[in-house]
């Protein structure tokens, strides 16, 4: 491919609206350009790497027995009211009516629509397992799209959905396609870990997620140094360990003024206690509507997606301040928990230790001191791991030291159950021909979020450094003196040909322009390898090799002569 054939307008400068790393680069390499706020075109240089994604998940799907469809975006508004997600699903599902006032939306996700071609068309366990899977186009209506098409609205996803006999069966074909995924990111030659993670709204009762490891990544990793396991941070597991205090160690509850104090650290400040000495009282709203409180020792930071799995309410969201006065009957910042029938109280692990503690009193301006939970509080729910992991907290699995690592989601794998079709009645005849449900497993992999993935993990102050195997080309011929020097095109031309000829796919940056410009640009889009030609080398019988899989210093460059060539891309 000659680059002055080719649509690839680089640019010098990042677009000021570009927000992250992948952004930048995507756009000044000429893979992207935006259409509205969190919509973009891909141009020819980018979908290369796109396609090159897709083709390694799709010969990892067809080699577990995947068997490829191709579903509507456009899905009626009948099947998501089967599984009760349409009220529930929130702003980000686009919804929208036809001419004839029907509705529907733009699919987020295919559980209902794939759920509902099978149960039409599968019928006996004989037909049991089946794994159907597609790639294609999602819409959902972020409220702030940004990183790209890291977090966008529109974006091309790969999603499976597999149909099983039994649990058992099930939970076997998790570990296959666990292995397929492991496959996946490693031939696209990303450093990643597979971690445990929450379901979300997709549901289910077991899931992992595929973490690209990034110092960019909006995602925090708990991973053990001793053993194999990791977690994000908000499915972290953090172990009951705290040993409830001896009652005739209670002193007697007395309130003071805090003058005006309302956070943990300020009032801590105030009278001279440690934070692992408060108690920290959280509301929030179920729907808007029903109270519960989280309980939570100074120190530690409330997990929301915790929270919400104790309660087992996903639409859970932290109480406004209208909301917070209403039920506390104070300020924000002076509510404590007791003195609230009705409401829920979920304490955290942590606090059944807090010994004479100090909390809201539910009245403006005071704190009460010499708090305790099994005095104070005889109706709660329980105690709950509800807070996010800190590196003082030991391995749940085996004990040891954990670390923390920033990454990128780029896969997600759920085992469903029955959640989906037992609601839309998906049922086969087992041996007996007695009806059965089937049970489910989802497994999705966002394609656009490999690719800015792959910049974010490899990239330098000059471009970015693609891993060879999703390289939008694996070589950059780079000609220079064509219009000085007969010998230079016939000589371009033949190594061209010679690398076509042994399957490399060759962008030959055959433009007019200086060197400095020429060079630049190759920096900047990171193809793997780089070949120089110019009337100079091929007097002396050479070309100039680079390496964009390595840091280029001056003078650092080598040269091989055309015998060596095929050798050298193998090697």
């Amino acid at each position: 491919m000659k680059l002055s054939k080719y649509l690839l307008p680089t640019l010098r400068e990042s677009p000021s609206d570009a927000d992250n790393v992948s952004a930048q680069l995507m756009q000044r390499a000429g893979m992207i350009r935006k259409v509205a706020s969190g919509i973009y075109d891909w141009m020819p240089f980018g979908l290369r790497v796109l396609r090159k994604v897709e083709r390694i998940i799709r010969s990892e799907m067809d080699g577990i027995g995947g068997m490829e469809v191709d579903l509507p975006v456009i899905q009626p508004k009948s099947l998501w009211e089967e599984t009760g997600r349409w009220p529930v699903y929130g702003k980000e599902l686009l919804r929208l009516k036809d001419r004839k006032d029907a509705e529907f939306c733009f699919a987020p996700t295919a559980e209902e629509v794939v759920t509902d071609l099978v149960r039409r068309d599968v019928r006996s366990w004989r037909q049991l397992p089946v794994m159907l899977y597609q790639i294609g186009r999602k819409f959902r209506d972020e409220v702030r799209p940004r990183f790209g098409v890291m977090r966008g609205r529109e974006f091309v996803m790969k999603d499976a959905y597999s149909f099983h006999a039994d649990e058992a069966d099930a939970s076997s074909y998790y570990k296959t396609i666990y292995e397929a995924y492991r496959r996946v990111f490693q031939r696209c030659g990303l450093k990643f870990k597979p971690v445990l993670a929450q379901a979300g709204a997709i549901g289910g009762s077991f899931s992992h997620e595929f973490m690209v490891l990034a110092e960019t990544g909006e995602e925090t990793i708990v991973s053990c140094t001793k053993c194999e396991y990791g977690a994000n941070i908000e499915r972290s597991e953090i172990k009951d360990a705290f040993k409830a205090p001896d009652a005739a160690a209670f002193k007697p509850l007395s309130e003071f003024d805090t003058q005006g104090k309302t956070t943990v650290a300020d009032v801590a400040a105030l009278v001279k206690r440690p934070v692992t000495e408060f108690l920290k009282t959280q509301l929030y709203m179920i729907d808007g509507k029903t109270p519960v409180i989280a309980l939570m020792r100074g120190d530690h930071e409330l997990h929301e997606a915790k929270l919400a799995a104790a309660v087992g309410a996903p639409n859970l969201f932290r109480a406004s301040p209208a909301q917070y006065e209403t039920v506390m009957g104070c300020k924000v910042g002076f509510g404590g928990p007791q003195g609230h029938p009705g409401v829920a109280i979920y304490c955290d692990f942590a606090t059944r230790a807090v010994l004479n503690g100090v909390s809201g009193a539910n009245k403006d301006g005071l704190h009460t001191d010499n708090f305790n939970i099994a005095r104070e509080l005889p109706d709660i729910k329980g105690f709950f791991d509800l807070r996010s992991a800190t590196l003082e907290d030991a391995c749940p699995s085996c004990g040891g030291k954990t670390e923390f690592f920033k990454g990128i989601e780029v896969g997600h794998t759920f085992k469903l159950g029955t959640k989906y079709s037992k609601s839309m009645k998906a049922e086969y005849l087992d041996r007996a021909q007695k009806p059965q449900v089937m049970v489910m497993g989802c497994y999705g992999i966002g394609v656009t979020r490999v690719v800015a993935a792959a910049i974010e993990q490899g990239h330098d102050k000059d471009g970015i450094v693609w891993p060879s195997e999703i390289a939008p080309f694996h070589v950059a011929v780079v000609v220079l003196d064509e219009a000085d020097d007969a010998k230079v095109r016939p000589g371009t031309d033949a190594l061209v040909k010679a690398l076509e000829s042994k399957g490399i796919e060759v962008l030959e940056d055959d433009r007019d322009g200086k060197p400095g410009v020429k060079f630049k640009d190759m920096d900047l889009i990171g193809i793997p390898h780089r070949l120089v030609i110019s009337k100079r080398t091929l007097e002396s019988g050479e070309v100039e090799y680079r390496s964009a899989a390595r840091p280029i210093r001056r003078g650092g460059s080598s040269r091989t002569r055309p015998s060596a060539w095929p050798r050298l891309w193998r090697a």
